[in-house]
């Protein structure tokens, strides 16, 4: 990967306008223009500009920047679409985002030739997060998928299971060498990824199929269990508690940790501040649970939805197919560092040369962890991510009680959020 775009996918997973949360600063309003808000990323900007340039003046995209965090991005969207602001066309969506946004009509749904050509080559994983009640709601854009990040130079083979990984760094830390599992646990979406991981990995539920009840079954029981056996082995550093990516990160790069569960966005920075580092580190899947068994990792990323409210619907189509073209992911991969949806890009010569980690990464979303999709998966993530922090204080059958209770409150908009 090239090292100039190292921090952009640390925030995209989770994500300065120049606008209020209601009104767009210099909005332009011409017949052809096509208002893009997004996440900040580095070099979004190139694939406008081509898009643009192919368009032959049929379209205009303006690219306006949302909050950098995915909390300021989602309320101001909501804000605005709740008001029936026309001033939007094309919406980035969170990979969580699309029930909320589809059940409300602020979406519209993707048909005929435009879903025909969003659906061919894209994995399916991606195209099940922009999809709600059967019907595609969203473009897949890019996605996202946490690797196992280990020093080969004191662990000559990756661990394959969760209780191995801590075995591991407990005997590195009697022999007195770097042993830190280092993970995002802070309160937030990065911690409710790692829980879901586990309790996918398990074969768990937190939510009924249909996204309506709390289960909180025995997979999801299991999970709890894991993080907590983590929490409690005495190989995460003191301020693991208050990690984000970008925090874990740096704290690989110390070289005090021999593992670190993160996105791949890690590598290039290693890359370009940790050379030395770098090149003791290797990759592979999320350990699992059972022995034999792969983990099914989280995947993360984010769609083009059109507005309901845009008055340009058709030519905001066309814009969103144009910016998740093959050629718009294998740069966005390239230089921002996240992996693209269309599955033959793996076999592209350049992105392999930038990708070393392709091959597990394509794994891994073949077979990928997946977030419940329900309009309520904000109140979801918000509600779990505050039972499960700090992880070593959980208690697996009273956490999975209380689970029950506040996440059926929170699909039922009941209660207040912590």
């Amino acid at each position: 990967m090239k090292v100039r775009r190292v921090r952009t996918a640390a925030l995209l997973g989770a994500s300065l306008v120049c606008a209020s949360a209601l009104t767009a600063c210099g909005q332009a309003t011409s017949a052809n223009t096509i208002n893009l808000y997004s996440a900040p990323e580095e070099n979004l900007q190139h694939n406008v500009d081509r898009c643009n340039a192919q368009s032959g003046g049929k379209y205009d995209i303006v690219y306006h920047k949302l909050p950098r965090d995915a909390d300021g991005q989602r309320e101001q969207m909501v804000r605005r679409l709740a008001a029936g602001d026309t001033g939007m066309d094309l919406l980035y969506l969170d990979v969580t985002w699309t029930g909320e946004f589809a059940e409300a009509n602020w979406v519209r749904e993707w048909t005929g030739a435009d879903k025909a050509e969003v659906e061919r080559d894209t994995l399916p994983g991606p195209l099940e997060t922009a999809t709600w009640q059967g019907k595609l709601y969203a473009a897949p854009k890019n996605t996202n998928v946490q690797l196992l990040w280990y020093r080969k130079d004191l662990v000559p083979e990756p661990p394959k299971t969760w209780n191995e990984m801590i075995s591991t760094a407990q005997r590195l830390e009697r022999e007195g060498k770097p042993h830190w599992i280092t993970l995002t646990g802070a309160q937030f979406e990065g911690l409710y990824v790692h829980y879901n991981t586990l309790l996918e990995s398990a074969g768990g539920h937190v939510l009924s199929d249909d996204g309506k009840q709390a289960v909180v079954d025995e997979g999801a029981v299991r999970g709890l269990e894991a993080l907590r056996d983590l929490g409690t082995a005495g190989v995460t550093s003191p301020g693991m508690n208050n990690a984000e990516e970008d925090d874990a990160r740096q704290e690989f790069e110390t070289g005090q940790s021999a593992f670190q569960l993160n996105w791949p966005f890690v590598y290039a920075s290693m890359q370009e501040e940790k050379p030395e580092l770098a090149k003791k580190v290797g990759w592979a899947r999320v350990p699992g649970l059972d022995a034999g068994v792969p983990s099914k990792s989280t995947i993360g990323g984010a769609n083009y939805a059109v507005s309901s409210y845009s008055t340009k619907p058709e030519l905001s189509f066309e814009a969103a197919k144009c910016l998740r073209d093959k050629e718009s992911q294998k740069f966005s991969a390239i230089n921002d560092g996240v992996p693209p949806t269309i599955e033959s890009l793996y076999s592209d010569p350049e992105l392999q040369a930038e990708y070393p980690m392709h091959e597990t990464i394509l794994q891994a979303l073949k077979d990928p962890g997946m977030r419940p999709v329900t309009p309520a998966a904000q109140n979801v993530s918000t509600v779990l991510s505050n039972m499960l922090s700090p992880i070593a204080e959980i208690d697996p059958q009273a956490t999975a009680e209380r689970m029950r209770r506040e996440v059926q409150n929170a699909l039922e908009s009941k209660g207040v959020m912590p």
